[in-house]
C-alpha cells in the first residue's frame, strides 16, 4: 500500500513543478501608468507607459500602432542621445519602462492633436506575446506622474 501512495504523491508533486514552469515559461504582460502628455506640435507627440512583465519568459515589444498617428516609433534614450530602434526588451520578471528623458513612444504624422482630457487608443505588439490594447489618457503638457515616469 505504502508504494502507490508515494508514487502518487511523486506525481502530484511534479504535477505542481509542472504547472509552476507552465505558468512561468512565457511573458505575462500588461500596461501600467500610460500617459501622453498634450503635444505643443501638430505633427507629433511623445508616450510614456510601463510594460510589466510577471511571466518567466522575456519578450520584445516590436511596434505600436495607432489610428491617432502616421506612425508611432520606439525611441530609445542613450546619454543624452534619442534613436529610433526596431524593438524594446520586456525581461522575465521585469519591466520596460518609458518615461521622459528615458525610452519614449514617438506619435508621429499626427492625424489630429489630441488634447487633454481624451483617450488615445493604442495596440502594442510583441515579438512573442498577442497585441495589448491600450487606453492612453492625455494629460497636461507639463504633467509629472506620481510614479516617477
Amino acid at each position: 500500500m505504502r508504494r502507490p501512495a508515494a508514487a502518487t504523491a511523486v506525481v502530484i508533486a511534479g504535477a505542481f513543478v509542472l504547472a509552476g514552469c507552465g505558468s512561468d515559461g512565457k511573458a505575462e504582460l500588461s500596461v501600467e501608468s500610460p500617459y501622453i502628455p498634450q503635444p505643443v506640435s501638430d505633427t507629433m507627440a511623445a508616450g510614456f507607459l510601463t510594460v510589466v512583465n510577471k511571466g518567466g519568459a522575456k519578450d520584445e515589444l516590436t511596434s505600436v500602432t495607432s489610428a491617432v498617428a502616421g506612425s508611432v516609433t520606439l525611441h530609445e534614450t542613450v546619454g543624452s542621445s534619442m534613436e529610433e530602434v526596431t524593438s524594446l526588451a520586456v525581461p522575465a520578471h521585469g519591466q520596460l519602462v518609458f518615461k521622459s528623458g528615458g525610452n519614449h513612444l514617438m506619435f508621429e504624422k499626427l492625424k489630429r492633436k489630441p488634447v487633454q482630457g481624451e483617450t488615445v487608443d493604442v495596440e502594442l505588439h510583441f515579438a512573442e506575446s498577442g497585441p495589448l490594447k491600450v487606453e492612453i489618457p492625455v494629460e497636461s503638457a507639463v504633467y509629472s506622474p506620481k510614479t516617477g515616469h
